[in-house]
């Protein structure tokens, strides 16, 4: 990816607004690098950035106007297109999904989806999760009366006391969280990884609006490669120490240990190999996260997601 084209005086910069999905953490490393380092002042932008969170949609700030650039699951761009809303898909940023079950391996093991029968599984009934795991009972052929599904809350005391056997958490960030007091404690962790058992659900990707992306290809152009290229530096083992110390100042409360695990584990779900062109789409997954909603009912008929890509203003 080449380098942007520097400009002279903050006279020229033009004003962007970027809406997150998450709150400043690890998961957006790359958003806060490229923020930090200059990259899209480089490029002619003065970017905004500002945190997402349970209130925040993003890909309502666009259609409100509020925002010009976001950050959305799959599930939230598939149904905001069921409903007509139009907005496009310019990269993916998670080639696999953080959204993943922790569990105590030394109760039981998961090597096949019916290990799952007879279990109590956490679950946030609304949420993504709650399509994931009912994809993974149907396809491991478990029914519904087979196990206890578990309404989750913020709350992790259900599964410290074990009562609830697999509960869902963001593999890169609470996941290490997790594993790093329990195993402070001698209890032992694993994962239960859709992905590991065919169950593709896309997170997060960059967003904009139709008309954005068709009336100023310019600057989505300088935007997202501005974007690309933050990510693709953040994600380098030479700026590790750099970006550990810029996660530290928005997230003083997280040990430097845990960060640097969170980090790694990032590092792998964001670029699978070092090779790996960052925000590549997998069209595949998309087509079988829109399969699952559907198959789910949580939309009422395929949405022709291929249609929402743009994938030509990553290209040089």
């Amino acid at each position: 990816m080449g380098g942007p084209t520097p400009v002279q005086g903050s006279e020229q910069l033009q004003p962007v607004t970027y809406r997150l999905k998450w709150l400043f953490n690890v998961s957006v490393a790359g958003d806060l690098y490229t923020d930090a380092t200059g990259i899209f002042r480089k490029n002619g932008l003065d970017v905004t950035t500002k945190e997402g969170g349970p209130e925040r949609d993003a890909i309502k700030e666009l259609e409100m106007g509020y925002a010009d650039f976001g950050v959305a699951s799959a599930d939230q761009v598939i149904r905001a297109r069921a409903k007509g809303a139009p907005v496009v898909v310019l990269a993916q940023l998670f080639q696999t999904n953080p959204l993943q079950w922790i569990y105590y391996p030394d109760r039981f093991t998961i090597h096949r989806l019916a290990d799952l029968r007879g279990r109590v599984l956490g679950v946030t009934f609304g949420g993504n999760d709650e399509a994931i795991l009912r994809t993974l009972l149907s396809k491991g052929k478990v029914g519904e009366r087979d196990v206890t599904l578990f309404s989750v809350r913020y709350d992790y005391t259900p599964f410290y006391r074990k009562r609830v056997d697999i509960w869902p958490v963001y593999r890169n960030a609470q996941g290490v969280i997790l594993a790093d007091k329990l195993g402070r404690e001698g209890e032992s962790v694993a994962f239960l990884n859709p992905a590991a058992f065919g169950v593709i659900f896309v997170a997060n990707s960059v967003v904009t609006a139709e008309r954005t992306a068709r009336e100023n290809p310019d600057l989505v152009r300088r935007f997202i490669r501005g974007l690309m290229r933050g990510w693709t530096e953040a994600m380098h083992m030479d700026n590790h120490r750099a970006v550990l110390y810029l996660l530290q100042r928005h997230d003083p409360d997280t040990p430097r240990h845990v960060l640097d695990a969170q980090l790694a584990i990032t590092r792998r779900m964001i670029q699978p190999t070092p090779e790996f062109s960052i925000g590549k789409l997998d069209v595949n997954g998309w087509r079988q996260t829109e399969a699952i909603m559907v198959k789910q009912k949580l939309i009422g008929s395929p949405v022709a997601i291929e249609k929402t890509f743009r994938p030509e203003f990553l290209i040089e």
